[in-house]
């Protein structure tokens, strides 16, 4: 298994080359003969008139920088669930917050705020410590999918893999390395046996065009005399010696530029171009305890794993203490199961059970009640009615 970002590895019996100094004439195999209706222009206004070669496998592939067409999955690729379902677990162990840890973690809160006074975290008296058992179950499903799409790039004079060496093996046979489990990457492949030289549409095969600015006279309107060719004094004007017209800046006084679709070459080279893409597709839910605590900053705290089960797909949990942690696991491998079987090959799932703990603290400061609530391992506290919050006083 390779580290994200390493170079995927194609078999060198899916590869071969064509040596062009000896069938770069050969029009009928590359097709550089270029259609009569195609004029030039500065940049081509839309696709090449050229038909994308048909290949096996890849129908439908076409030209353009998008997410190129999707190609799910053969069936035998289809992942099924191995092993069996994982043992049940009947030991629950749910730690509780002691007084000890509730009161150290407000004095920090206290002291985080800058104008909160530490008094009542330090002399309150504790009157009750309400566990809240509350679950995080989060399905992780690891799935690679491909597509394809045509690609062009300026011909450099390199070998051309074209079909003559063979057929282009099909999508899902082109082999890659898997980067580390469930870990987003995408790498893109130049697919064997595709590759094909046609003459650039943008310029004609003759690798310039003529200057838009200019129109290809090499001379434009003098920007100091502004064509009339005489200076503010009725001299003549010395920057273009009176003709009105100077040398054109941009094409340097050639009336031509270089093509930037083929990069002055003439030729383009195609080639159908593999997009692999692996991602770790999450679910996630939060029992709610109906405890009066905001759920939404749990997010910013970790929990004990009190479950962790992975598998090539995993199998619902069942019978856990807590029913809507069951539910919540058979309604989300439903839910990815929907979808990404028809569309993507599932490498891997992970599920856990997190116990985030949270304690709801009632307590007694100068006769008033109040109450606050520990939670995460990390012992944050949300304290929204800390009775003194202001010990500042302006001089």
């Amino acid at each position: 298994m390779a580290a994200e970002g390493q170079e995927i590895r194609v078999s060198s019996q899916s590869y071969g080359a064509v040596d062009q100094m000896s069938h770069a004439s050969a029009e009928g195999y590359f097709g550089a003969i270029v259609p009569d209706d195609i004029t030039s222009g500065e940049e081509p206004s839309a696709p090449p008139a050229y038909p994308m070669d048909d290949v096996s496998g890849y129908e439908g592939t076409a030209l353009g920088d998008g997410g190129g067409i999707d190609l799910p999955p053969p069936s035998d690729l289809v992942t099924d669930r191995g092993g069996g379902p994982p043992l049940a677990q009947t030991d629950w162990s749910i730690p509780a917050v002691s007084e000890d840890a509730a009161k150290e973690a407000l004095i920090q809160y206290a002291a985080s705020k800058c104008c909160y006074s530490s008094a009542p975290a330090k002399e309150m008296v504790f009157r009750t410590l309400q566990p809240f058992n509350t679950y995080r179950y989060r399905l992780e499903t690891f799935t690679e999918s491909r597509s394809s799409e045509w690609k062009i790039t300026p011909y450099k004079g390199e070998f051309v893999d074209s079909f003559l060496l063979g057929p282009a093996p099909l999508p899902w046979t082109v082999q890659v390395e898997v980067p580390t489990m469930f870990t987003d990457n995408i790498t893109k492949v130049k697919v064997p046996h595709t590759s094909s030289l046609k003459g650039c549409h943008n310029c004609r095969c003759s690798g310039t065009i003529r200057c838009t600015k200019c129109h290809g006279r090499g001379k434009e309107q003098c920007w100091i005399c502004h064509g009339s060719g005489k200076q503010l004094s009725n001299d003549r004007c010395t920057h273009c010696s009176g003709s009105g017209r100077s040398r054109c800046n941009s094409c340097s006084g050639s009336g031509h530029k270089t093509c930037k679709t083929c990069a002055g070459k003439g030729q383009l080279l195609y080639y159908i171009e593999l997009q692999v893409k692996w991602q770790n597709n999450v679910f996630e839910y939060v029992a709610d305890q109906r405890s009066g605590f905001p759920a939404d900053l749990f997010k910013e705290v970790t929990g004990q794993k009190m479950f962790v089960d992975e598998q090539s797909m995993v199998y619902p949990v069942v019978n856990f203490p807590d029913p809507s942690i069951s539910q919540a696991s058979q309604n989300a491998l439903v839910q990815h199961h929907t979808q990404f079987a028809s569309t993507s090959r599932v490498l891997r799932q992970r599920q856990t059970i997190e116990l985030i703990p949270l304690t709801k603290v009632e307590y007694e400061w100068q006769g008033k009640r109040y109450s606050y609530y520990v939670y995460g391992d990390e012992n944050r506290v949300y304290a929204e009615n800390y009775p003194k919050k202001c010990c500042c006083s302006i001089m």
